[in-house]
């Protein structure tokens, strides 16, 4: 059933396709025969607005063939992606990443910032962002869900993409993409081959009162790193329709990622006159290995009536990740003999979901779903450390780092999601019931922890169209944010014998109401948007940074007593002249934290703007060039703030025929991926700096292969 939506203006007829050709294909064209036989291209609007989401296509963004995922979702507005690959959607860290409406093991836990710098961008077709989702998604992440839609074709026959990238500093990308398209069977596959090379700095200046002198010690702390890694990854997905009513859908996927990484810190403190008290250095010598897996099975079955449907998913995903570190210090001030040391950290994330969905269209706009699904969360972490004796060289291990974490997590979740028209409105009204239990282990120490909650999450989102250009929407819903698991370990680890951490056992999950009202317009050459929005949260979890003496601090977690985000998101696209098209983007917000049951000066506030843009510019008929430019403001902490990023890219591509276009782009071309946090209380000022060293150039061919057959009238589909 299509969903009512604005799109973009500025084109004869815009058709929103499933699944659409690769980006360096022409668009697509469908012939209708007949005495007055009419060719209609199909243009994808860039951005749609729908009843409960707006969908963004990404294929057009140049970095869409050498690029990762965090390249791309840098480009949608509202949505951040710090250089350790974090993401925000307005300012809110706490968002779910789906793909293909799936969740995944890869994008939870402590792996899924490094998953989301793996995921190759060439591998997107559009990009949904739901800030107020439906019933039948998850209620997990108080700033919403997004959803990965990965490139499908529903071209009859043989075609498939081929690209490869050579960068600098010994970077290179290529894949190759296939999908067969006959009768009752559909088939894709693809593999890529990425190596990256990263070098980061990262800086430390701090000043503490020492807690059992009360004098006041200046330390400061340079890492510089290296590494370089090599991420192959190989994919398959198939779909059989057994007959007329029913089919069965099949996907695997397997990612790997190994390399070496270096780095060097250097670390010295003093009083606040005086010669220096401390002088050390620390050599890594490291290797890291991980892998990701997916597989999941569907069944679909149409029942009696139209669009009637039945289905069953089993899906499981795994990520496994292994490092291991050898490290040198050597001690200057005071003067003693050099010491080694060895580290294992090894984790296991295992996801395992099976749903069964109901869809009943009770009329041409009104339809009802309703579904059960349970998700089983399996998690180890293990961290083994050992000193190497001087004179035997034997390794003695080290209890300050050595320890073994259990979490186990069981939901059960019923629901269901009613729309319909009503009067000027379209609404979508959805009821989530979710029954929670939670186990945990820390091994060392035999320190057991459970338990379970229960909670309703309704949802709702109305829009009212104005005209066939304009629409109003509302929105709200209830939302939850669970601690990740390494938050739950109260072990205290000794890693950076400066930096310790520790996690909190008595974390409460996160609670989130959010609401907003937005209208949405087009007007010839222009797309526009404005929305309002406020979210209040309680019992959000965060950082808390003690000093613990000198030169050591303690990172512990805790939750929030209350927090408020408010705020104004707007939009505008459109072409300047028909070569030149801009697109603006920004959210106005103001940010309020009550930090006072933590001991940490009370309420406080900031407001900042976030802003994006992009041109893209087609000087002749085969040529394409882009420059974009984001600025992520200062963003509040409980103890500080985190500056502001900025970010600009460029990219060129040349059409050299139908099949065949050449592409040059640049990342972070003036090298703004800065992230800078500054902690401020009574006892200490911490100001950490890490420079992402991070400019990518990259150089690269797309070849697209295969004739599709011609399309049967009526053959294009609107989005889902």
């Amino acid at each position: 059933m299509p969903r009512r939506g604005v799109v973009g203006a500025g084109t004869v007829l815009m058709v929103a396709l499933a699944g659409g050709p690769a980006s360096a294909a022409p668009p697509a064209a469908a012939e209708i025969s007949g005495p007055a036989a009419l060719t209609v291209t199909a243009v994808r609007p860039t951005a749609q607005t729908l009843l409960d989401r707006k969908v963004y296509a990404v294929t057009g963004d140049l970095r869409s063939t050498s690029g990762t995922a965090a390249d791309i979702l840098n480009q949608v507005p509202s949505v951040e992606v710090d250089p350790d690959g974090v993401v925000s959607l307005r300012g809110d860290t706490s968002v779910t990443i789906l793909v293909d409406g799936k969740p995944s093991a890869q994008f939870s836990g402590p792996t899924s910032g490094l998953s989301l710098l793996q995921f190759p961008a060439a591998d997107i077709d559009r990009i949904e962002v739901m800030t107020n989702p439906p019933a039948q998604y998850k209620a997990e992440g108080s700033a919403g869900v997004i959803n990965i839609i990965t490139k499908k074709t529903r071209k009859a026959g043989f075609s498939g993409t081929a690209n490869a990238s050579l960068g600098d500093k010994r970077r290179f990308v290529t894949g190759l993409n296939v999908n067969y398209n006959t009768g009752r069977l559909k088939i894709s596959a693809g593999v890529s081959l990425r190596q990256e090379a990263r070098v980061r700095l990262s800086t430390s200046d701090r000043a503490a009162v020492d807690p059992a002198t009360g004098t006041t010690v200046l330390s400061h702390q340079m890492i510089d790193e290296h590494f370089l890694r090599h991420i192959p990854q190989v994919k398959l997905g198939a779909e059989y329709a057994l007959n007329d009513r029913q089919s069965l859908n099949l996907d695997w996927s397997h990612r790997e990622l190994s390399g070496n990484r270096f780095f060097t810190q250097n670390d010295q403190s003093q009083g606040v006159t005086g010669p220096l008290t401390s002088l050390s250095s620390r050599h890594s010598d490291g290797h890291e290995w991980s892998v990701d897996n997916g597989q999941s099975v569907r069944f679909d079955q149409k029942l009696w009536r139209p669009d009637e449907t039945f289905s069953l998913t089993v899906q499981r995903s795994a990520t496994r990740e292994r490092e291991r570190y050898a490290y040198n210090n050597i001690y200057s001030i005071p003067e003693t003999l050099p010491t080694q040391d060895r580290l294992r950290l090894s984790l296991d994330i295992v996801t395992t979901e099976a749903s069964a969905d109901y869809v009943l269209p009770l009329s041409a706009d009104r339809s009802l779903k309703l579904g059960y699904d349970f998700e089983d969360d399996n998690n180890r972490f293990d961290n083994l450390g050992d000193d190497v004796d001087p004179v035997t060289g034997r390794l003695i291990e080290n209890p300050n780092v050595t320890n073994h974490f259990r979490y186990r997590q069981h939901i059960h979740t019923v629901y269901g999601q009613y729309e319909t028209p009503i009067g000027p409105w379209t609404l979508q009204s959805g009821l989530r019931l979710e029954q929670t239990n939670v186990h945990t282990l820390q091994i060392t120490g035999d320190v057991a922890g459970a338990y379970g909650y229960f909670r309703a999450y309704p949802s709702l989102n109305m829009d009212w169209r104005l005209s066939d250009q304009a629409k109003l929407s509302l929105g709200l819903s209830r939302r939850v944010t669970r601690p990740d698991p390494e938050a739950l370990n109260p072990f205290t680890d000794y890693q950076d014998i400066h930096n310790l951490r520790a996690g909190n056992a008595n974390l409460l999950p996160q609670d989130t109401w959010s609401y907003e009202l937005g209208f949405n317009g087009a007007a010839k050459n222009l797309s526009y948007g404005l929305t309002g929005y406020y979210r209040f949260n309680r019992d959000s979890v965060t950082d808390v940074t003690r000093v613990v003496s000198a030169d050591v601090v303690l990172v512990t977690k805790a939750n929030l007593p209350k927090s408020k985000a408010a705020g104004v998101e707007f939009t505008a696209s459109g072409k300047i002249i028909p070569q030149l098209a801009l697109s603006v983007s920004g959210n106005l917000f103001h940010n309020q934290i009550d930090a006072s049951a933590l001991g940490l000066g009370g309420l406080r506030s900031t407001t900042g703007l976030n802003v994006k843009a992009s041109l893209d510019y087609k000087p002749t008929p085969v040529d394409t060039l882009q420059i974009s430019f984001s600025r992520s403001d200062r963003r509040l902490t409980p103890q500080g703030y985190i500056d502001a990023i900025n970010l600009v890219n460029l990219g060129f591509r040349r059409q050299i025929s139908s099949k065949l276009a050449a592409l040059i782009t640049v990342s972070d071309a003036f090298d703004g991926q800065r992230f800078r946090r500054v902690v401020e209380t009574p006892t200490l000022r911490d100001v950490t700096t890490r420079y992402q060293i991070g400019r990518v150039a990259y150089v690269g061919v797309v070849y697209s292969f295969g004739a599709p057959k011609k399309a049967k009238p009526g053959g294009f589909e609107y989005d889902q």
